[in-house]
Protein backbone atom coordinates (compact mmCIF):
# COMPACT_ATOMS: atom_id res chain seq x y z
CA UNK A 1 0.00 0.00 0.00
CA UNK A 2 1.21 3.55 -0.62
CA UNK A 3 0.07 5.94 2.08
CA UNK A 4 3.58 7.22 2.82
CA UNK A 5 5.50 6.91 5.98
CA UNK A 6 2.24 7.07 7.94
CA UNK A 7 0.90 4.04 6.13
CA UNK A 8 3.87 1.92 7.08
CA UNK A 9 4.65 3.05 10.57
CA UNK A 10 1.47 4.07 12.36
CA UNK A 11 -0.27 3.77 9.44
CA UNK A 12 2.88 2.59 12.08
CA UNK A 13 -0.09 6.18 12.69
CA UNK A 14 -3.39 7.12 12.06
CA UNK A 15 -4.64 5.02 11.34
CA UNK A 16 -5.17 4.02 13.83
CA UNK A 17 -4.11 4.25 18.37
CA UNK A 18 -1.27 4.02 20.33
CA UNK A 19 0.44 1.64 22.61
CA UNK A 20 1.00 2.41 26.26
CA UNK A 21 3.69 0.28 27.85
CA UNK A 22 6.61 0.35 30.20
CA UNK A 23 9.88 -1.51 30.75
CA UNK A 24 8.39 -3.63 33.52
CA UNK A 25 5.39 -4.81 31.45
CA UNK A 26 5.39 -8.53 30.70
CA UNK A 27 5.60 -9.17 26.95
CA UNK A 28 2.33 -10.22 25.30
CA UNK A 29 1.91 -13.84 24.29
CA UNK A 30 2.16 -12.84 20.62
CA UNK A 31 5.64 -11.38 21.17
CA UNK A 32 6.79 -14.40 23.18
CA UNK A 33 5.58 -16.69 20.39
CA UNK A 34 7.29 -14.53 17.75
CA UNK A 35 10.59 -14.69 19.67
CA UNK A 36 10.33 -18.46 20.06
CA UNK A 37 9.48 -18.95 16.39
CA UNK A 38 12.39 -16.79 15.22
CA UNK A 39 14.85 -18.53 17.57
CA UNK A 40 13.73 -21.90 16.20
CA UNK A 41 14.00 -20.75 12.58
CA UNK A 42 17.38 -19.01 13.01
CA UNK A 43 18.95 -22.22 14.33
CA UNK A 44 17.24 -24.48 11.81
CA UNK A 45 17.38 -25.08 8.05
CA UNK A 46 15.94 -21.62 7.27
CA UNK A 47 19.27 -19.98 8.19
CA UNK A 48 20.92 -21.72 5.22
CA UNK A 49 18.01 -22.36 2.86
CA UNK A 50 15.93 -19.14 3.22
CA UNK A 51 18.24 -16.36 4.50
CA UNK A 52 16.34 -13.50 2.79
CA UNK A 53 12.99 -14.52 4.27
CA UNK A 54 14.60 -15.07 7.67
CA UNK A 55 16.13 -11.59 7.56
CA UNK A 56 12.68 -10.15 6.80
CA UNK A 57 11.36 -11.98 9.87
CA UNK A 58 14.25 -10.62 11.93
CA UNK A 59 13.44 -7.02 10.92
CA UNK A 60 9.74 -7.54 11.68
CA UNK A 61 10.62 -8.92 15.12
CA UNK A 62 12.88 -5.91 15.76
CA UNK A 63 9.94 -3.59 15.06
CA UNK A 64 7.76 -5.58 17.46
CA UNK A 65 10.48 -5.42 20.15
CA UNK A 66 10.85 -1.65 19.65
CA UNK A 67 7.10 -1.20 19.94
CA UNK A 68 7.04 -3.23 23.15
CA UNK A 69 9.94 -1.23 24.59
CA UNK A 70 8.22 2.09 23.80
CA UNK A 71 4.55 1.16 24.12
CA UNK A 72 4.33 -1.99 26.23
CA UNK A 73 1.56 -4.57 25.86
CA UNK A 74 -0.46 -2.62 23.28
CA UNK A 75 -2.53 -3.76 20.26
CA UNK A 76 0.11 -2.38 17.88
CA UNK A 77 2.83 -4.45 19.61
CA UNK A 78 0.68 -7.56 19.25
CA UNK A 79 0.02 -6.83 15.56
CA UNK A 80 3.73 -6.33 14.86
CA UNK A 81 4.60 -9.49 16.80
CA UNK A 82 2.00 -11.43 14.82
CA UNK A 83 3.49 -10.19 11.54
CA UNK A 84 6.99 -11.19 12.75
CA UNK A 85 5.77 -14.67 13.61
CA UNK A 86 4.08 -15.08 10.23
CA UNK A 87 7.19 -13.95 8.37
CA UNK A 88 9.19 -16.48 10.37
CA UNK A 89 6.74 -19.16 9.29
CA UNK A 90 7.16 -18.02 5.69
CA UNK A 91 10.94 -18.40 6.06
CA UNK A 92 10.50 -21.92 7.46
CA UNK A 93 8.08 -22.80 4.68
CA UNK A 94 10.52 -21.55 2.06
CA UNK A 95 13.29 -23.59 3.68
CA UNK A 96 11.04 -26.67 3.49
CA UNK A 97 10.36 -25.99 -0.18
CA UNK A 98 14.06 -25.51 -0.95
CA UNK A 99 14.95 -28.68 0.94
CA UNK A 100 12.32 -30.62 -0.99
CA UNK A 101 13.74 -29.25 -4.25
CA UNK A 102 17.21 -30.36 -3.27
CA UNK A 103 15.86 -33.77 -2.31
CA UNK A 104 14.28 -34.04 -5.74
CA UNK A 105 17.54 -33.09 -7.48
CA UNK A 106 19.46 -35.57 -5.40
CA UNK A 107 16.86 -38.23 -6.14
CA UNK A 108 17.19 -37.60 -9.86
CA UNK A 109 20.96 -37.78 -9.57
CA UNK A 110 20.80 -41.03 -7.63
CA UNK A 111 18.40 -42.46 -10.17
CA UNK A 112 20.71 -41.62 -13.06
CA UNK A 113 23.69 -43.05 -11.22
CA UNK A 114 21.64 -46.15 -10.52
CA UNK A 115 20.87 -46.52 -14.19
CA UNK A 116 24.55 -46.21 -15.04
CA UNK A 117 25.43 -48.88 -12.51
CA UNK A 118 22.71 -51.11 -13.86
CA UNK A 119 24.11 -50.89 -17.38
CA UNK A 120 27.57 -51.81 -16.14
CA UNK A 121 26.32 -54.82 -14.24
CA UNK A 122 23.60 -56.92 -15.92
CA UNK A 123 23.41 -59.18 -12.92
CA UNK A 124 22.19 -56.41 -10.56
CA UNK A 125 20.34 -54.32 -13.16
CA UNK A 126 16.80 -55.49 -12.40
CA UNK A 127 17.22 -55.36 -8.65
CA UNK A 128 18.93 -51.95 -8.72
CA UNK A 129 16.21 -50.48 -10.90
CA UNK A 130 13.47 -51.68 -8.57
CA UNK A 131 15.27 -50.24 -5.54
CA UNK A 132 15.81 -46.88 -7.16
CA UNK A 133 12.28 -46.73 -8.53
CA UNK A 134 10.79 -47.44 -5.10
CA UNK A 135 13.06 -44.88 -3.48
CA UNK A 136 12.19 -42.25 -6.07
CA UNK A 137 8.46 -42.78 -5.64
CA UNK A 138 8.66 -42.42 -1.86
CA UNK A 139 10.78 -39.28 -2.07
CA UNK A 140 8.57 -37.73 -4.72
CA UNK A 141 5.55 -38.31 -2.52
CA UNK A 142 7.37 -36.72 0.40
CA UNK A 143 8.39 -33.79 -1.80
CA UNK A 144 4.82 -33.31 -3.05
CA UNK A 145 3.46 -33.26 0.48
CA UNK A 146 6.20 -30.90 1.69
CA UNK A 147 5.51 -28.48 -1.17
CA UNK A 148 1.77 -28.53 -0.55
CA UNK A 149 2.23 -27.92 3.18
CA UNK A 150 4.75 -25.13 2.55
CA UNK A 151 2.45 -23.40 0.06
CA UNK A 152 -0.48 -23.59 2.46
CA UNK A 153 1.57 -22.06 5.27
CA UNK A 154 2.86 -19.33 2.95
CA UNK A 155 -0.63 -18.34 1.79
CA UNK A 156 -2.00 -18.28 5.34
CA UNK A 157 0.96 -16.28 6.63
CA UNK A 158 0.70 -13.67 3.86
CA UNK A 159 -3.05 -13.36 4.42
CA UNK A 160 -2.61 -12.74 8.13
CA UNK A 161 0.29 -10.33 7.58
CA UNK A 162 -1.81 -8.19 5.22
CA UNK A 163 -4.70 -7.78 7.67
CA UNK A 164 -2.85 -5.15 9.72
CA UNK A 165 -2.05 -3.11 6.58
CA UNK A 166 -5.68 -3.27 5.45
CA UNK A 167 -6.76 -2.03 8.85
CA UNK A 168 -4.37 0.91 8.58
CA UNK A 169 -5.55 1.71 5.05
CA UNK A 170 -9.16 1.80 6.20
CA UNK A 171 -8.27 4.21 9.00
CA UNK A 172 -6.41 6.49 6.55
CA UNK A 173 -9.40 6.57 4.20
CA UNK A 174 -11.64 7.50 7.14
CA UNK A 175 -9.36 10.37 8.13
CA UNK A 176 -9.15 11.73 4.61
CA UNK A 177 -12.93 12.12 4.62
CA UNK A 178 -13.04 14.34 7.72
CA UNK A 179 -9.77 16.30 7.57
CA UNK A 180 -6.76 17.18 5.48
CA UNK A 181 -3.98 14.64 6.02
CA UNK A 182 -0.42 15.07 4.81
CA UNK A 183 3.05 13.74 5.54
CA UNK A 184 5.78 16.05 6.84
CA UNK A 185 9.22 15.50 8.32
CA UNK A 186 7.80 15.88 11.82
CA UNK A 187 5.11 13.23 11.26
CA UNK A 188 1.59 12.90 9.83
CA UNK A 189 -0.34 16.19 10.07
CA UNK A 190 -4.15 16.22 10.40
CA UNK A 191 -5.55 19.70 9.77
CA UNK A 192 -9.03 20.75 10.96
CA UNK A 193 -10.53 24.12 10.01
CA UNK A 194 -11.04 26.46 12.96
CA UNK A 195 -14.36 27.61 11.49
CA UNK A 196 -15.70 24.07 11.84
CA UNK A 197 -14.37 23.65 15.38
CA UNK A 198 -15.10 26.93 17.16
CA UNK A 199 -17.35 29.97 17.14
CA UNK A 200 -15.57 33.26 16.43
CA UNK A 201 -13.28 34.23 19.31
CA UNK A 202 -14.30 31.16 21.37
CA UNK A 203 -12.40 28.07 22.50
CA UNK A 204 -15.36 25.81 23.30
CA UNK A 205 -15.81 23.04 20.71
CA UNK A 206 -18.95 23.16 18.60
CA UNK A 207 -21.10 19.97 18.56
CA UNK A 208 -20.04 19.13 15.00
CA UNK A 209 -16.42 19.68 16.03
CA UNK A 210 -16.72 17.08 18.79
CA UNK A 211 -18.04 14.59 16.25
CA UNK A 212 -15.10 15.18 13.92
CA UNK A 213 -12.53 14.89 16.71
CA UNK A 214 -14.25 11.73 17.95
CA UNK A 215 -13.79 10.27 14.45
CA UNK A 216 -10.12 11.25 14.46
CA UNK A 217 -9.68 9.54 17.83
CA UNK A 218 -11.44 6.43 16.53
CA UNK A 219 -9.06 6.27 13.58
CA UNK A 220 -6.07 6.62 15.90
CA UNK A 221 -7.15 3.87 18.27
CA UNK A 222 -5.47 0.47 18.03
CA UNK A 223 -2.62 1.91 15.95
CA UNK A 224 1.02 2.45 16.81
CA UNK A 225 2.31 5.99 17.43
CA UNK A 226 4.74 7.68 19.78
CA UNK A 227 2.81 10.85 20.62
CA UNK A 228 0.36 13.53 19.48
CA UNK A 229 0.97 17.27 19.37
CA UNK A 230 -2.13 19.46 19.08
CA UNK A 231 -1.29 22.91 17.69
CA UNK A 232 -3.68 25.88 17.76
CA UNK A 233 -3.27 28.60 15.10
CA UNK A 234 -5.00 31.96 14.53
CA UNK A 235 -4.95 34.69 11.91
CA UNK A 236 -3.22 38.02 12.57
CA UNK A 237 -6.36 39.99 13.45
CA UNK A 238 -6.33 41.38 17.02
CA UNK A 239 -3.48 41.56 19.50
CA UNK A 240 -0.69 38.97 19.52
CA UNK A 241 -1.28 38.27 23.22
CA UNK A 242 -4.99 37.64 22.73
CA UNK A 243 -4.36 35.37 19.75
CA UNK A 244 -1.73 33.43 21.68
CA UNK A 245 -4.14 32.89 24.56
CA UNK A 246 -6.97 31.86 22.22
CA UNK A 247 -4.82 29.41 20.24
CA UNK A 248 -3.61 27.73 23.43
CA UNK A 249 -7.16 27.39 24.77
CA UNK A 250 -8.36 25.89 21.49
CA UNK A 251 -5.49 23.39 21.41
CA UNK A 252 -6.33 22.37 24.98
CA UNK A 253 -10.00 21.86 24.03
CA UNK A 254 -9.06 19.50 21.20
CA UNK A 255 -6.62 17.65 23.44
CA UNK A 256 -9.31 17.15 26.09
CA UNK A 257 -11.74 15.80 23.52
CA UNK A 258 -9.16 13.27 22.25
CA UNK A 259 -8.48 12.13 25.81
CA UNK A 260 -12.21 11.75 26.48
CA UNK A 261 -12.20 9.14 23.70
CA UNK A 262 -9.69 6.98 25.55
CA UNK A 263 -6.40 8.18 24.04
CA UNK A 264 -3.56 8.32 26.62
CA UNK A 265 -3.24 11.79 28.17
CA UNK A 266 0.49 11.41 28.81
CA UNK A 267 1.11 11.10 25.07
CA UNK A 268 -0.86 14.15 23.95
CA UNK A 269 0.51 17.70 24.18
CA UNK A 270 -1.22 21.01 23.39
CA UNK A 271 0.55 24.12 22.09
CA UNK A 272 -0.83 27.50 21.06
CA UNK A 273 1.12 29.26 18.31
CA UNK A 274 -1.13 32.26 17.67
CA UNK A 275 -0.54 33.79 14.23
CA UNK A 276 3.16 32.84 14.12
CA UNK A 277 2.83 30.12 11.46
CA UNK A 278 0.45 31.29 8.72
CA UNK A 279 -0.17 29.05 5.73
CA UNK A 280 -1.91 31.76 3.69
CA UNK A 281 -2.04 35.56 3.23
CA UNK A 282 -3.61 37.27 6.25
CA UNK A 283 -4.56 40.23 4.04
CA UNK A 284 -7.46 38.28 2.49
CA UNK A 285 -10.54 36.79 4.12
CA UNK A 286 -9.83 33.40 2.55
CA UNK A 287 -6.23 33.48 3.73
CA UNK A 288 -7.24 34.34 7.28
CA UNK A 289 -9.78 31.51 7.28
CA UNK A 290 -7.07 29.05 6.26
CA UNK A 291 -4.80 30.32 9.00
CA UNK A 292 -7.45 29.76 11.69
CA UNK A 293 -6.92 26.02 12.19
CA UNK A 294 -5.95 23.22 14.55
CA UNK A 295 -3.29 20.73 13.52
CA UNK A 296 -2.79 17.29 15.10
CA UNK A 297 0.72 16.00 14.48
CA UNK A 298 1.08 12.23 14.82
CA UNK A 299 4.63 11.34 15.81
CA UNK A 300 5.39 7.84 14.48
CA UNK A 301 7.16 5.11 16.39
CA UNK A 302 10.91 5.02 16.02
CA UNK A 303 11.40 8.80 15.97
Amino acid sequence: MTHGAFGRTIISGLVGAWLVGCATTMPPAELVEARTAYQRASTGPAAQLAPAQLDSAKQALAKAEASFEDEGDDPATKDLAYIAQRRTQIAEAEAGRENAERMRSQTDKNFREGQFDALSSQKSAAQQTRVEAAKTKAELEAEKKARADAELRRVEAEKKASEAEKKLAAAMDSLNQIAKVKEEARGTVITLSGAVLFATGKSELLPIAKQKIDEVAKALKDQGWKGLLVEGHTDSQGSAAKNQELSQARAESVRSQLISNGLPSDKIRAQGLGPSRPVADNNTAEGRANNRRVEIIVEPLGK
